[in-house]
């Protein structure tokens, strides 16, 4: 039965997925462009909202966790597991008053409906893998933004996603360059549980009546931690979290 409701239910969940990503692409466009980049990330959160929540139709549950004690005044770096296309829009949500801005690669800024317009208009860092002295730069600069605006900056620090849900080991690099870039920064390790459940048969079949599971984890302060030991804490964390 499970089998039959998963080819079923995924066609749906694709198709109310896709036309959320082309409807809202256009109403990021037109409040853009009358109203300013305010209205055009309250158009943002409304369409992660909807994102997030189209794994229903999979009857998929869905929880937030520890979100009601974030920092306040400064900038934050939420360092997150990655298992997902669907991680993206949880985190955008969950953190939705710093208005997060990601890491990604450079091909996800072109030709994408909504993806790409929220990429680029909300400064997100596009980098370039195989080239690292841009990667840095792009990196450094979105830091830079931050640290000006305490408002976050999100990478996923594994650099692809898990296909099984363990977690890969964290790479330093991408989060030194932010804590150079943002000293006053906090970091917020996040912790994406259920993601990789969904999508074990691939994109298709989706797998129904998964547990999905956000966790804001405890902020820690990285000044004055050496970075490699903070990593090293950060993945730590997360796969507590995991039960890993």
């Amino acid at each position: 039965m499970k089998t039959l409701l998963n080819y079923l239910l995924t066609p749906l969940c694709h198709l109310a997925f896709g036309l959320l990503l082309v409807i809202f692409h256009a109403l990021q466009v037109i409040s853009l462009n009358i109203f300013g980049e305010n209205a055009r990330q309250k158009v943002v959160n409304v369409l992660n909202w909807f994102l997030v929540y189209s794994l229903r139709i999979m009857g998929s549950s869905i929880t937030f966790k520890g979100f009601e004690n974030l920092p306040e005044g400064r900038p934050v770096i939420i360092v997150s597991n990655h298992q997902s296309l669907y991680d993206i829009p949880a985190i955008i949500l969950g953190f939705k008053k710093y208005t997060p801005k990601f890491i990604s690669k450079i091909e996800l800024g072109k030709g994408l409906p909504s993806i790409s317009y929220n990429l680029t208009k909300g400064k997100s860092a596009l980098i370039d893998r195989k080239n690292p002295a841009q990667a840095i730069k792009e990196i450094f600069k979105l830091g830079k933004l931050i640290q000006s605006t305490n408002e976050a900056a999100c990478i996923f620090p594994e650099g692809t996603r898990s296909k099984n849900g363990k977690v890969k080991k964290f790479k330093v690099p991408g989060i030194n360059t932010l804590l150079r870039a943002a000293p006053d920064a906090i970091i917020i390790p996040f912790a994406i549980d259920g993601h990789s459940k969904v999508i074990k048969n691939g994109m298709f079949p989706l797998s129904c009546g998964e547990k999905i599971t956000y966790t804001a984890l405890d902020a820690i302060d990285p000044k004055g931690r050496d970075v490699e030991e903070l990593v090293a804490e950060i993945e730590q964390n997360i796969k507590t979290s995991l039960g890993q």
